[in-house]
């Protein structure tokens, strides 16, 4: 029997599992490799922290999707890739050898000198979502002032920032100061000037500050360390830098990209390794693409397919990636922003827009 290994839990390979349920791959046993048994959504992750969704509704049960595709679930990191054997190692010393992989383990934190020993990075968002009662505990306990500092002013950051100020106005924290602090002189770097100005005035009418063009080197305790200007003192700091890639990747032997991610051709098959197939913030696209959950999805119907090609003795189907992507932000209470190009609005309508295509989405692969 020849063995298909799946190595992460992403988007994409959320919909790979929904694809084997359909129709299992006779003569293929599946492996799932993933440290964690669900898969927290991310898109409605600054929504649990606002107070909107329990944690359950944001959850995709990656264990029930593995038994009901047929695929074995491994609940272990990767360690690396051994490409001449034909071996995944896992982080508990596990080994499992492959005749076709599929990688989609998501984006690690950028990295940043003192930010696992003295902040709290959103990645992996299960430790984050472990460890955020805690704070809660912490902040709800103090009656002086509190100083919370998200570094990372890309949308990820910029709906955190926002999803604890509103959390704030709920709970009575009129201690608690939220301050958002970024690389670039606005935030969301990368989009239009007019969603950034429009951006930064949320931000100043909902009583978060801004701090820009202060590109952070390190962390100690109680204080972030930049390359120009005074430090920034903080009581807890919550870090979303944006993606980095996993050592291994290159380590192992796939052509990568001068960042480290893995490069695929059009098919999502690596450009030096045929055997492996790569999607979402791991890969680098033969048409370069933001890191960003929106194209992850999308690829995933297209690997679910191209994988089974391939299992079956055929030729994958080229893919290219949309041009223009929708970008739904939201901004703490039930109100959002949505991009698209050059357009930009905002409304609470925006907000129920939103809810109800994360909502379609986490029905059609049932939560944990």
């Amino acid at each position: 029997m020849k063995r298909l290994v799946l190595l992460g839990g992403g988007h994409a390979h959320v919909k790979v599992l929904a694809d084997l349920a359909e129709r299992k791959l006779d003569g293929w046993q599946v492996d799932l490799v993933s440290p964690y048994p669900r898969q927290i959504y991310s898109g409605m992750l600054p929504g649990w922290v606002a107070g909107h969704y329990a944690i359950e509704s944001c959850a995709i049960s990656l264990l029930r999707m593995a038994q009901e595709s047929g695929a074995r679930l491994h609940e272990t990191a990767v360690a690396g890739i051994d490409l001449g054997r034909s071996e995944v190692a896992g982080a508990d010393g596990s080994r499992w050898p492959f005749d076709l992989l599929s990688i989609d383990t998501g984006p690690q934190a950028a990295p940043l000198p003192g930010s696992v020993e003295n902040a709290l990075p959103i990645r992996p968002i299960e430790r984050f979502v472990t460890a955020w009662p805690a704070l809660i505990d912490r902040i709800g306990g103090r009656c002086r002032r509190f100083d919370l500092v998200v570094l990372g002013a890309g949308a990820a950051g910029i709906e955190l920032a926002f999803a604890i100020r509103h959390r704030a106005l709920v709970d009575g924290w009129s201690h608690l100061t939220v301050t958002l602090v970024g690389a670039d002189e606005w935030p969301l770097e990368g989009a239009l000037p007019g969603l950034r100005r429009r951006v930064a005035r949320l931000l100043a009418q909902r009583g978060i500050f801004w701090q820009g063009s202060r590109r952070a080197v390190s962390i100690k305790p109680g204080q972030i360390e930049f390359e120009q200007g005074p430090p920034a003192g903080f009581d807890e700091c919550l870090v979303v830098t944006g993606a980095a890639a996993p050592d291994w990747a290159a380590a192992s032997g796939l052509a990568t990209d001068a960042r480290g991610f893995i490069r695929v051709g059009p098919t999502l098959q690596s450009i030096s390794h045929r055997q492996v197939f790569a999607a979402g913030d791991v890969a680098a696209y033969a048409d370069p693409r933001p890191k960003s959950g929106v194209y992850a999805v999308r690829a995933g119907a297209v690997l679910a397919a191209n994988l089974r090609a391939v299992c079956m003795g055929q030729a994958p189907q080229p893919w290219r990636a949309q041009q223009r992507a929708l970008y739904l932000i939201s901004t703490g209470s039930r109100h959002a922003l949505a991009s698209w190009g050059p357009w930009s609005i905002g409304g609470d309508w925006v907000w129920h827009w939103k809810d109800r295509i994360d909502r379609r989405f986490m029905r059609r692969f049932g939560t944990a």
